[in-house]
């Protein structure tokens, strides 16, 4: 049964930051701006339904969804696109794909402890 990641995380690192928004092909100055955030998670997972707000001090980006069941997902906040996106489990991690423009473009999350990892792909 995979981990219920209901809480709230806190901002501790990122790496590779640049080179992920490089790859989405994000403009050097918003580049930047992104590189000095220190967005904090809010998750409220219950059941197969999630809600995973990110959150910022320009801006929330919110996604609610039901893991397992593909969606439109509206990137216009990120990076100005649009996606086919589906959110399922791999064992005890959430593992995002985001169909688009980019390829192998997603995410996933998991915990250690008391921390939550995400690693972002394109």
């Amino acid at each position: 049964m995979p981990p219920n990641l209901t809480g709230y995380y806190r901002f501790v690192s990122q790496e590779n930051m640049d080179n992920y928004l490089r790859a989405l092909d994000i403009n050097v100055v918003l580049r930047k701006l992104v590189c000095l955030l220190k967005p904090d998670k809010e998750i409220i997972h219950t059941g197969d339904h999630m809600i995973i707000r990110t959150i910022t001090s320009l801006r929330d980006y919110v996604m609610d969804f039901d893991v397992g069941v593909q969606f439109e997902e509206d990137l216009g906040p990120v990076d100005g696109r649009k996606c086919q996106t589906t959110v399922s489990w791999e064992g005890d991690q959430l593992v995002c794909e985001q169909l688009g423009e980019k390829r192998n473009r997603g995410w996933r999350h998991w915990l250690e402890g008391d921390q939550l990892h995400l690693r972002m792909t394109c």
